[in-house]
């Protein structure tokens, strides 16, 4: 949060106390009374403006929450009988996450196993190999169905692999230099290391794009599927083991003892099927605009704004 908009959020809370009589009091982050307990994350003082006539009527302690990045917060904890996720229904671009359990710490170390496709980049990478390949419709068709969980991860791999038999390797390379970060990525990351995070990608794709982002963002480690490839050409095999969702699931316990990362500390974020045994391996696993199978199974699920939200789900 900007050093201007935390001053005015606060200035905002105290006045809308000092009008409230008791009925809404304020707290510092990570001394919560005891009550149900939600946090909203939004951007815009369009949204501001709806919370704030929502918090006019509710009986709560508030607490902002303060963030590197140019998002909001608020913690907010019940006095009396209000369901505090429900007093938000219907206000546009807000994240609500009511918090049943105890939160990861920012300020400690923690590993972060992040999938790729559609969660730390915008695409589907086999898509858009597909894609520049000429057979982008056959191939999206199953990564679709493989995404809601219909298939088998490595069936469906192999089966869109073989599709892209014959293409020419430099796809890669031209796919690599134009690769779509996803939306606060990079200020996600960045709050993360100012705290001694360890940052890694574990994806079903391939080692070019994860290397790629290796290198781009300084990550820990990457993990991804090995492109067989003869005289220039995709050869439509993958070779080496597989990296589906038990080993990304894997990755989360194998590189947590590895680190030295304390329980409570591991998390994961993805957005398809092939993330859920991920997901539920971390303390606390986050589904992204995530397909229905993971949003279930996840803790948290953020569904409208980006990755800068990450953030405020964690105990500063």
């Amino acid at each position: 949060m900007e050093n201007t908009s935390e001053y005015v959020l606060q200035t905002r809370l105290h006045a809308l106390a000092a009008s409230r009589q008791g009925k809404l009091s304020l707290y510092e982050e990570g001394q919560a009374p005891q009550g149900e307990r939600v946090r909203l994350v939004w951007e815009t003082q369009a949204t501001e403006e709806l919370i704030f006539t929502r918090l006019a009527v509710l009986n709560c302690a508030v607490a902002p929450l303060v963030r590197s990045n140019a998002l909001k917060g608020l913690e907010l904890v019940s006095k009396g009988q209000d369901n505090l996720p429900a007093a938000f229904d219907g206000v546009a671009s807000l994240e609500v996450f009511p918090v049943t359990e105890s939160l990861p710490s920012l300020r400690h170390p923690g590993l972060l196993v992040m999938d790729m496709d559609s969660t730390a980049i915008k695409i589907e990478c086999i898509d858009e190999l597909a894609a520049m390949a000429g057979v982008g419709e056959a191939v999206a068709e199953v990564t679709e169905r493989a995404m809601q969980g219909e298939l088998d991860f490595e069936q469906s791999l192999r089966q869109r692999v073989a599709k892209l038999a014959g293409a020419d390797s430099g796809i890669i390379d031209t796919l690599c230099a134009r690769l779509p970060l996803m939306d606060g990525l990079t200020e996600m990351l960045a709050e993360l290391k100012a705290h001694g995070w360890k940052l890694v990608v574990a994806s079903g794709g391939f080692t070019p794009f994860v290397g790629h982002l290796k290198a781009t963002l300084g990550l820990d480690a990457a993990f991804a599927n090995e492109l067989v490839i003869a005289d220039g050409k995709l050869v439509g095999e993958v070779t080496g083991t597989v990296v589906d969702a038990d080993f990304k699931a894997d990755v989360i316990s194998r590189l947590g003892d590895e680190y030295g990362i304390k329980d409570g500390q591991r998390l994961a974020i993805g957005d398809g099927a092939n993330d859920i045994p991920m997901v539920q391996r971390a303390d606390f696993g986050i589904a992204y605009h995530a397909k229905p199978k993971l949003a279930a199974a996840a803790d948290a699920r953020i569904q409208t704004l980006d990755l800068r939200v990450l953030p405020f789900l964690l105990q500063a």
